[in-house]
This record gives C-alpha cells, structure tokens and sequence, in this order.
C-alpha cells in the first residue's frame, strides 16, 4: 500500500510537471510567434481583409482541425481501440492545435494524444501507431492533391522545385502510385505497414479510402483558408492557390519548419510578384495557427483541471471526464 501510494504521489507530480512544462511551452511560442509582428502591424493586417473574407477564412481552417480529428477518430479505429469522437475531437484538436505551431508534430502533438489517450487505457505503442497512421493520413492526401497540382501546373512546379518536365511527371506518378499501392493492399490486406521499429496493420480498404478522402479535403480546406485572405489583396484563382500550398507544403515536410515559416511565403511571393501579401500571410497564420494555438493551450489547461480535480475525487461509475468510459483494453 505505501508502495502504490508512493508511486501515485510521483505520477501526480510528473503528471504537473509534465503539463506545466506542456503549457509553459506553448505560451512561450505564441510570444515569439507573435513578436516577430508589430502590434500596428497585425491590426493593419487584419484590418485589410473585409470581415466576410475573415469569416472565410475561418470558416474552412475549422473545417481542416475538423478533418483532421477525423483522422483520430479513424486511427483509433484502425488500431482496434475506437473511442467516442466527442472526447478524440478535444483530444485532437488540442494535440494539432499546438503541433502545428510547434513543429516536428509527430512529437510534440503526439506527446500530447498520449497524455489524452493514456486516460483512456491506450498503451505508448498504440499511441505511437495513431500517431503513424495519422501522419499516413496526411502523406496520403499530400500525395494525392500533390500529383494533380504537379500534372496540372506543371510550369509551377518547375519553377518553384528546379526539376524539369519529365522529373515533375515522374514525381506526380510517384504519388499517384503511392496511393495506389497503399489502397490495393488495403484492398487485399496485404499484412502490415513497418516505418522503422514502428508496425501497423493495413486497415480495411473502406477506411483506407477515407485516410485518402480526409487528408485530401484537410489541404483543399487550407487552401480554400488561404485564398480567402490573398483574394483581398488580388484577383488569384483557387486551382492557382491550391497548387501553390500543396507544393509549398511537400517542402515543409522535407523541411519540417514549426508552421512553414518562411517556406510557404516564399512560395506565394512567388506565385504573386509585386503584391503586397504580408497582410494576407499575417491573418492566415493568425487565423490558422496561432487562434488555434491559443484555443488549443486553454483548453488543455481546462482539460487538465478537470483531470485532476476528477482524479482526487475518484472515478464516477461510467464515466470521464471529458467523455464516456471506455471499454476494457483488448
């Protein structure tokens, strides 16, 4: 009994810790992000952008958090452990809130999913399979928007990648036949998918095609955010945009900058030589990143009071915190 209860106090004090450090953290990087702006400077920003293009824009960066707690909710799913998307949506939306801002999300979001979904009985392996297959999630849709917009604006892609015509046609393949391979051996389950030490079963095809339809629809919708503030300042097209962000967004994973930064604006100086686009770049990062960052702290902190306050007052028949019990491990 004094043993269990020794190690109780030490759970509850790296439990703290942990999230004190988790919360010191993201406050930290929401200052520095937004230091690099004058105060002048963002108000000038967003007060450039008419109110119905604003609302726009936050309008389809909601839609994209909401797909991607889709993806959660799939992988949990896929890893044989679903849970109620009423406490995956919080989960996630917390963990991609933060990691987006971070950078290298596959640690930062995934340390976060692992403090939520440990509560739920989820071992560190199968947080790390969620993880991968999340990640898998958004490759996929990268991989298959990436090889229309290289097909489509192959005069684009050259200039902003160097390669030549036949490299740009052989990349868009690549990820064509990408997708393809992982849906056909979703399709025949064909065994499991192994990324270093990590291993995850290929999941039925029906979800396999919706990793495809959710990671596909998250970029189109980011997109869709970032065209409505760039539409303020110029007469740009959505195919246009949408090209642009997905490329811009395979050299952000080869890059792996927290948020893009510097690498998508380059991409869109590019894209629009002249104009005056700091304005529409400040509110989309505003808009994107840094009103999800701050939702996401909060409600992290919230969710971590509730926690504990739960936790010293024992657990209700049924029930937690944010959510329904879940059922015995398998």
């Amino acid at each position: 009994m004094a043993r269990h209860g020794a190690g109780s106090g030490r759970r509850r004090r790296w439990t703290l810790i942990t999230t004190a450090l988790s919360v010191a953290l993201g406050a930290y990087l929401l200052v520095r992000t937004l230091s690099g702006y004058g105060l002048a400077e963002l108000d000038a920003a967003v007060r450039a952008i008419p109110a119905a293009r604003l609302l726009g824009a936050g309008a389809f960066a909601a839609g994209s958090y909401l797909c991607l707690t889709a993806g959660d909710w799939l992988a949990l799913r896929a890893i044989g452990r679903p849970l109620p998307y009423r406490y995956v949506g919080v989960a996630a939306f917390v963990a991609l809130g933060v990691g987006h801002s971070i950078g290298l999300s596959g640690l930062s979001s995934g340390a976060i999913r692992y403090r939520f979904y440990a509560r739920r009985g989820l071992t560190l392996a199968e947080s790390a399979k969620l993880v991968l297959f999340c990640g898998l999630t958004v490759a996929l849709g990268l991989m298959a928007l990436g090889a229309l917009a290289l097909l489509l604006r192959p005069r684009l892609a050259q200039e902003i990648t160097g390669l030549g015509r036949g490299g740009i046609v052989a990349a868009a393949l690549a990820c064509l036949a990408g997708v393809g391979l992982y849906l056909a051996a979703a399709a025949f389950r064909l065994g499991r998918l192994t990324i270093r030490r990590w291993s995850i079963e290929v999941p039925p095809w029906r979800i396999a095609l919706a990793q495809v339809a959710v990671g596909s629809v998250n970029f189109a919708l980011v997109s869709a955010c970032l065209h409505q503030v760039l539409a303020a300042v110029s007469d740009v097209a959505y195919p246009g945009v949408a090209s642009v962000f997905v490329i811009a967004n395979a050299a952000v994973l080869v890059t792996n900058v927290p948020g893009g930064v510097g690498v998508i604006e380059s991409v869109v100086v590019h894209l629009l030589p002249g104009t005056d686009v700091i304005g529409p770049l400040i509110a989309f990062r505003v808009v994107y990143f840094l009103v999800p960052l701050a939702l996401g702290l909060l409600v992290f902190a919230g969710a971590e009071v509730v926690f504990r306050r739960r936790g010293r007052a024992g657990p209700a028949p049924g029930r937690d915190a944010i959510g329904p019990a879940a059922s015995p491990a398998r």
